[in-house]
Order: C-alpha cells, then sequence, then structure tokens
C-alpha cells in the first residue's frame, strides 16, 4: 500500500530529505529542554537584571543630583502648600545660580534646627562605605537621619530683616508686600524681629505665619545665629506643584521680591540695624545679676 511522502504507514510525520529531526525548541530524548532554548531564557534573565540595575542607578543619581519628589507633611506653607501636596525640587538650580529672595526651599535641619524635637542631627559615620550605602538608602527613602524643611527664603546673608514697620516686614528697609502668598488673613508676623543675616545663612518663614515654625521661633529658642539656617544645607528648590493633579502649577517668586531697593550692600543693612542692636544689648546687660 503506497501512503504519502513523509508520512509512516501508522500516520506519523517523519523528516524529509533537507529537514532536521529535532527543531529548534523541540523536546529532547529525556524530556529536558534543549540547550539553545535554556541559553536564550539565560540571556533574557541576565539583560533583565542589567535593565533594571540600570533603571535604579539612573534613578538613584536623578534623586540625587537632579530633582527628587518631597511630600509636604504640615500646614506651614498653606495655602501656597497644602498637607500632602507632592512638589518637585530641582536639586541642579543652584549649581548655576545663587539662591534667591522668595524662593521655596527644602533645606536640612543640619547646623540649624535639628530635627523635629530639637536634637541634634548626628554626623554621618566616619566610614567612608557606610557612609556611601547611608547616603543611597536615603535617596531611595528607606533610611536616613536627617529631617528636612521646607519654607521660603526672606533674607541672604548679610540682610537685614525685621518685623514691622506699618505692620510690614522689611527686608534692607524695603516693605514686603506678602498678601499674594500668605495664609489669606494673615498677619506678616506676630513675632517682633530685627535681625542681620550672618554669613553663608538664610532667614526662612512659611507663608502660613501663625502655624509656621521657622527663623522667628528659631531665634527666640536660642537656636544658632538668629534661627538661621545654612546655605549649603540647602537641598534644592521647590518648583513644581504635582499632586495633586487638581493642584498642579509652578511655585514662582513672588513679584514684591522683585523690587530693586532690595539689593542693599550688607554694610549699608548692618548700619540700619546697628544701633538697634546696640540698645538691645545694652538692656540684656542691666537685665543680668
Amino acid at each position: 500500500m503506497e501512503v504519502p511522502d513523509g508520512t509512516e504507514p501508522d500516520g506519523t510525520e517523519v523528516a524529509t530529505d533537507g529537514e532536521q529531526q529535532a527543531g529548534e525548541g523541540s523536546p529532547q530524548p529525556d524530556g529536558s529542554a534543549p540547550e539553545a532554548s535554556g541559553g536564550k531564557r539565560r540571556k533574557l534573565y541576565r539583560e533583565l537584571v542589567v535593565i533594571v540595575a540600570a533603571a535604579l542607578i539612573l534613578t538613584l543619581l536623578i534623586k540625587a543630583f537632579v530633582v527628587q519628589v518631597y511630600k509636604i507633611p504640615s500646614a506651614s506653607m498653606d495655602n501656597t502648600l497644602l498637607p500632602g501636596d507632592r512638589v518637585l525640587v530641582n536639586k541642579l538650580v543652584y549649581h548655576f545660580r545663587g539662591i534667591d529672595r522668595g524662593d521655596i526651599v527644602v533645606f536640612s535641619g543640619a547646623g540649624s534646627w535639628g530635627n523635629l524635637d530639637g536634637s541634634p542631627i548626628p554626623p554621618p559615620p566616619g566610614n567612608p562605605v557606610v557612609r556611601f550605602f547611608d547616603a543611597v538608602l536615603a535617596d531611595i527613602g528607606v533610611h536616613g537621619n536627617n529631617t528636612f524643611y521646607i519654607k521660603r527664603v526672606i533674607g541672604l546673608p548679610g540682610d537685614h530683616v525685621a518685623c514691622c514697620t506699618h505692620g510690614l516686614i522689611t527686608v534692607n528697609g524695603v516693605p514686603l508686600h506678602e498678601t499674594g502668598y500668605l495664609f489669606p488673613g494673615a498677619a506678616p508676623s506676630q513675632i517682633l524681629f530685627n535681625v542681620i543675616v550672618p554669613p553663608g545663612r538664610l532667614w526662612v518663614m512659611g507663608d502660613n505665619r501663625s502655624f509656621s515654625d521657622d527663623s522667628r521661633s528659631h531665634s527666640q529658642a536660642d537656636f544658632p545665629d538668629h534661627g538661621t539656617v545654612p546655605e549649603n544645607e540647602v537641598a534644592g528648590r521647590a518648583f513644581l506643584i504635582i499632586w495633586p493633579l487638581s493642584r498642579f502649577g509652578d511655585l514662582p517668586i513672588p513679584a514684591t521680591f522683585g523690587q530693586a531697593a532690595l539689593n542693599t550692600t550688607p554694610a549699608a543693612a548692618f548700619a540700619i540695624a546697628t544701633p538697634f542692636l546696640l540698645r538691645r544689648n545694652r538692656r540684656n546687660r542691666r537685665r543680668k545679676p
């Protein structure tokens, strides 16, 4: 009995001339996967590991040096920033320009306010390897000793900041009209202050002045340098609200900080504040037993 080419009488297909008996991907006689297929899977796994590792490294580099998301924890910046808002913080900007008055900055409490309870932030580990991994874990949000704050910059190094003249805060004698960003109905400050910002430091305040624990209260509590914060502890500038989507928008510098008269030289600011500081020092000496 004749049968079609390529088929045994019992119906089993056989290879004809030029065909492979066990094609790629066919099972081996012992039931194991073919070597070529296993090699492809191993290559795929290696490529997947490389992709994941590269994505993780890229994410860490971006968070460490370019931009990072921060969540607003309290109402100290109402109504500019609300609790639960997520903001993008530019970590590169201050490598290309100085910090400006009116910037909203995120900064570490190291060298100024410490942790939320006022206790000092521990110094980084002495071992460079441990310090590196601590920094990596902090960048991905797993672990970190630093407490970060978010406030608006009011005074730069050398500025004379004071409250209040006709109900307004002044910087180098220039009044700040702050109604555009202060919490509705809030006074510029109910705490009096008159400070020359030390070199390398910033005078910062929250936009919700009656609720914000900022340079004013830290100045009264005898924190270093009148409650100011070090410029070198600034992590970056908050420039965009990204969440919730209903509040998506940028965070520009208010127009009141664009007044040319604000750029009074430090020497002039010192001359303005010196009489007040001398009177305060004399009062303090009289109070001492």
